[in-house]
């Protein structure tokens, strides 16, 4: 695990550790590196997961398939960013979701039975862990909340738009790349790709935006018009 400690110290779980707690942490955390090949499922719908995922190097998507393989991505997590953390901390649940790697993935699981309950030595920076925890879950659920604001908009055009202005909002700028592909940002916002094509390519010819693939760069000028007929 040393290999990944730079990973772990700036992943927002171990905020305000050291690299020698850190070492300490992972031993009573029992976490151990485990490789997964691109587009593996981590865990399936219907698992019941007993520990914490903390992705080390690629990224995994969190998503939700119906019978017929449509597929509704909730969230993306990159290097020093959890997953299924909310289920691990409710014994029994169930989950339903999945989780598969984007791309060729190497994670680690934390035991969360040993994060929620004091370990056998008294971990010094138990508590620190704990808080960090909290405030995962916080984050994740603003995520979701954030999610379900652009999900309510009623055109495809109108939720393109939102979550373009969340994101620049984030980056603190009108020029930022998107996380996700062209076909992973439909899936995002439950709309069809090739309607999103089509509304990115009438907010472009509108002069509101250009794009190169995933990069996008907002017009400090035009202002982002709601079509009610898009």
């Amino acid at each position: 695990m040393k290999e990944y400690f730079s990973v772990l110290r700036s992943a927002p779980l171990f905020a305000g550790v050291s690299e020698e707690e850190l070492a300490a942490m992972l031993t009573c955390l029992d976490a151990r590196a485990e490789r997964f090949p691109k587009d593996a499922f981590l865990l399936r719908a219907g698992d019941a997961a007993e520990s914490i995922g903390l992705v080390l190097a690629g990224s995994v998507l969190v998503l939700q398939e119906d019978i017929w393989g449509n597929r509704n991505i909730l969230s993306k997590a990159g290097p020093g960013q959890t997953y299924a953390a909310a289920y691990a901390c409710a014994p029994g649940a169930a989950l339903n979701v999945s989780v598969a790697a984007e791309t060729a993935v190497t994670v680690t699981n934390l035991n969360v039975r040993r994060v929620l309950n004091v370990c056998p030595s008294a971990c010094a920076h138990h508590s620190r862990i704990i808080r960090n925890l909290l405030g995962e879950l916080a984050a994740k659920n603003l995520q979701m909340n954030e999610k379900l604001t652009h999900m309510a908009q009623r055109t495809t055009r109108e939720k393109l738009l939102s979550y373009l202005s969340a994101q620049a909002q984030r980056s603190g700028s009108y020029e930022f790349d998107l996380p996700f592909s062209r076909q992973q940002l439909a899936d995002y916002l439950a709309v069809e790709r090739s309607g999103l094509s089509a509304e990115l390519g009438k907010l472009r010819d509108e002069g509101v935006l250009e794009f190169r693939r995933s990069h996008i760069r907002l017009s400090q000028r035009s202002r982002l018009l709601r079509d009610p007929s898009a």
